[in-house]
């Protein structure tokens, strides 16, 4: 049995379901609002690379080492963006959240933080996780900023850790959260979609 197995997880029109190459068609629509693999410090897929990028994950997950999920708008039934767990180590009970984009029209909403407290909530209370961690690249300032608001603590940085789309070598920033932390991140997550719930 895997430590990861197959799920659908939703919560406020936000349904995250295991990645198949059905939603290859969704997927690539979701890059090409914004042109998102002109990004450097992101691996988010040209649009004719969508298939090999899902091909890729479902390796990953017949491995064991990711299990990578698309994020749909119920409301619509549209493939707005992708993440996963990856890295995941069952012997420790820890998996790490990442391989994560939306679709430009989707960033900065509520859908990012749902999509986390379902990954958390289900890493922690579902699967007895002691820790969830997060990579990012080190010039990728906006994702530092939404993991540090996840309640996330910042464990270090790995110089030259990996290569980026370009070539250049990147640094890697580090992050991390104790299944003891989990309940004051969660208090703070329902705190945030409900502010955000009340602008809207």
């Amino acid at each position: 049995m895997a430590f990861v197995e197959p799920v659908t997880l939703q919560d406020r029109g936000v349904r995250l379901e295991p990645l198949e190459l059905s939603h290859e068609a969704g997927l690539a629509a979701a890059a090409t609002d914004g042109r998102l693999w002109q990004l450097r410090i992101t691996s988010v897929p040209e649009p004719d690379q969508t298939r090999a990028y899902i091909e890729a994950a479902l390796q990953a997950r017949r491995e064991g080492h990711r299990f990578a999920f698309a994020v749909i708008d119920e409301a619509s039934g549209e493939v707005v963006g992708t993440t996963s767990y990856h890295d995941i180590v069952p012997a420790i009970r820890r998996v790490e959240i990442g391989w994560t984009w939306y679709a430009k029209r989707v960033q900065r909403t509520h859908v990012n933080t749902t999509a986390k407290l379902l990954l958390l909530t289900h890493a922690f209370d579902t699967l007895g996780c002691h820790v969830v961690g997060w990579r990012t690249d080190n010039f990728n300032f906006a994702s530092q900023r939404a993991i540090e608001r996840l309640g996330a603590k910042k464990d270090g940085v790995l110089r030259g850790h990996a290569l980026r789309r370009d070539g250049t070598i990147r640094d890697t920033v580090m992050y991390s959260m104790r299944a003891g932390e989990w309940p004051e991140a969660r208090a703070q997550l329902l705190y945030l979609l409900q502010q955000r719930a009340q602008a809207a």
